[in-house]
């Protein structure tokens, strides 16, 4: 799976199976225990052992965090658009801001739903400082990060993200594919969190995710 490259050139002689190893499920496929869901109108519900994030005239960006934080990890899920109308993240090490509803905030792995940019599996800062991958502002690095996602994202399918942070460096990858490796040496590094599922601001979204589970590191 994603060590696929490594597999084929004899560096890692592990098998699928043996790459599993180690890991816990995030979500038990039946109920959102261990979930909370925080700020806008989105609604969370599990469907058939998958978490299914929807909403209509969303009026604020929802969120269905985890209550456990986690700092280092390799975690993994799968997602999927039931339709192209809403976008949709998922929050790692992300932080709320303090009161009974406080806004969350911090690192995102972006579900992009727009055809022309393609930017799952981008780094984006919630609530912060924006677009880290691509950096914001970097014509030529978002002309690149498009033309991958294009040719990597399923968009009528699920997708595979794995997501590996080590302490400040973190990484993404989307089908087998690394699109992310970002050190961040900035003053808003955030080295623990929560993870949250993310239903947009909008007129619609619908969008679902399965098979999460996590190795602490």
């Amino acid at each position: 799976m994603i060590f696929k490259t490594l597999l084929f050139t004899g560096l890692l002689a592990l098998s699928a199976s043996a790459l599993e190893e180690g890991f816990t499920a995030l979500f038990n496929g039946s109920n959102l225990d261990g979930w909370t869901r925080v700020n806008g109108s989105g609604e969370y519900s599990v469907v058939d052992g998958e978490i299914v994030g929807s909403g209509e005239k969303v009026a604020n960006n929802t969120f269905l965090r985890t209550t456990k934080t986690y700092g280092n990890f390799d975690f993994r899920f799968e997602i999927k658009f039931d339709d192209l109308t809403g976008n949709s993240g998922m929050m790692f090490r992300g932080l709320q801001k303090p009161g009974e509803d406080g806004r969350v905030f911090g690192y995102q792995c972006e579900h992009d739903n727009r055809k022309d940019r393609a930017w799952t599996a981008g780094l984006y800062d919630e609530a912060r400082r924006g677009w880290l991958v691509p950096a914001a502002g970097d014509a030529k690095a978002e002309k690149a990060f498009t033309q991958q996602g294009k040719k990597i994202f399923k968009w009528t399918d699920w997708n595979e993200i794995r997501i590996v942070c080590q302490d400040r460096h973190l990484q993404i990858w989307l089908n087998d594919e690394l699109r992310v490796d970002y050190t961040d040496e900035g003053d808003d590094f955030t080295p623990e969190g929560f993870f949250a599922l993310q239903v947009h601001a909008g007129d619609s979204c619908h969008v679902r995710w399965r098979n999460l589970r996590i190795k602490e590191l």
